[in-house]
């Protein structure tokens, strides 16, 4: 696999929109429930502040959303979220894709990168941030609803950028 990161294009916002869904419907990383329409999708990716994809082969396999927490004397600390299609996971996309992330938040003013909600079985993503030198602020018990009735811990992570 030879993976490249670029920012997004409105022709990857099908693609993007497969692998966000493919997500939300395995309900173990996004907190989002229903899946997006294209035309939804195109619209969120839109209102992000940058949208990056991974591509091998000219075929989109993983995206990033990178967007503000919050606002005012807060705004200087961001937010993303990371997906990768099923078939491409374990090969590297992720990694390409938060540090790409990481460098695009820089260059948009923000100095830190904060997960709001890492759920605590995502053990890639966990292992990831871990290798990249993310630092665990904390967890709170029972925060992501996996089924119903079925909470599982999500944990607190940021970097600076």
């Amino acid at each position: 696999m030879s993976v490249s990161i670029r920012k997004y294009k409105n022709e990857d916002v099908p693609a993007m929109t497969s692998i966000w869904n493919e997500v939300v419907r395995e309900g173990k990383a996004f907190p989002q429930m229903e899946e997006m329409r294209v035309d939804e999708a195109a619209a969120f990716f839109a209102s992000q502040s940058c949208c990056g994809v991974a591509l091998d082969g000219g075929a989109v396999i993983g995206l990033y959303i990178l967007h503000p927490n919050n606002v005012g004397r807060c705004g200087h600390i961001c937010n993303a979220s990371f997906a990768v299609a099923s078939y491409a996971r374990g090969k590297g996309a992720g990694e390409l894709l938060v540090r790409h992330c990481l460098d695009t938040a820089g260059s948009y003013g923000f100095k830190i990168l904060q997960f709001n909600a890492v759920v605590a079985s995502n053990s890639a993503a966990r292992k990831l941030y871990k290798k990249l030198g993310f630092v665990e602020l904390g967890t709170i018990p029972g925060g992501f609803l996996i089924s119903e009735d079925n909470y599982e811990d999500i944990t607190l992570y940021y970097h600076s950028v």
